[in-house]
């Protein structure tokens, strides 16, 4: 039974948090005009679009938002049952763009890492940089993002919860105790 700790972003924080990412992702990559948002489906999606959005109200400057399913990309398949859904992507061409990806939770880094291989497979990008609305730590590979909402360092027996209007029809962030 799962058991609410906090609420550590509601509606309000949560746009403000995505606004500042989106500065902070205009400051840190000075021309526009070969960035692509790709979030990491399910939650990173409609988080790359919001940014998207942030960014064409600050700058006018409208990003292209794709999208990445990194089923195949998962380094636990043969642990998985049965076969993974594919749900698809929508990468075009990111050969020498420069890519942020966007995700809602940083944990263990694997997610990161099959996102990563996914892009490559389309081709070659200038970069990567990885933006995500909560790092909780707990890193298994050597990743880390470059644009963080918020940290909250947690223990392996809790719980991120991150909800989104467009899918969960609520924005919030929440600990729970597992």
């Amino acid at each position: 039974m799962l058991k609410l700790k906090a609420l550590i972003l509601d509606e309000k924080a949560m746009n403000r948090t995505l606004k500042r990412i989106s500065h902070e992702i205009l400051e840190k990559n000075r021309g526009t005009e070969d960035i692509i948002l790709v979030g990491i489906k399910r939650r990173g999606y409609p988080l790359a679009k919001r940014i998207a959005e942030n960014i064409y109200k600050i700058e006018g400057i409208k990003l292209k938002v794709e999208d990445v399913d990194i089923g195949l990309y998962r380094d636990d398949l043969t642990s998985l049952a049965g076969q993974p859904v594919l749900k698809g992507s929508n990468l075009i061409d990111v050969e020498n763009k420069k890519i942020i990806l966007v995700d809602d939770v940083i944990y263990t880094g694997r997610t990161a890492r099959a996102a990563i291989d996914a892009i490559i497979h389309f081709g070659r990008p200038k970069l990567i940089q990885l933006a995500v609305l909560v790092d909780r730590g707990h890193r298994e590979l050597p990743i880390r993002a470059d644009y963080v909402g918020k940290n909250i360092p947690t223990s392996r027996n809790e719980m991120i919860s991150v909800e989104i209007a467009e899918i969960d029809k609520n924005d919030s962030v929440k600990i729970y105790e597992l």
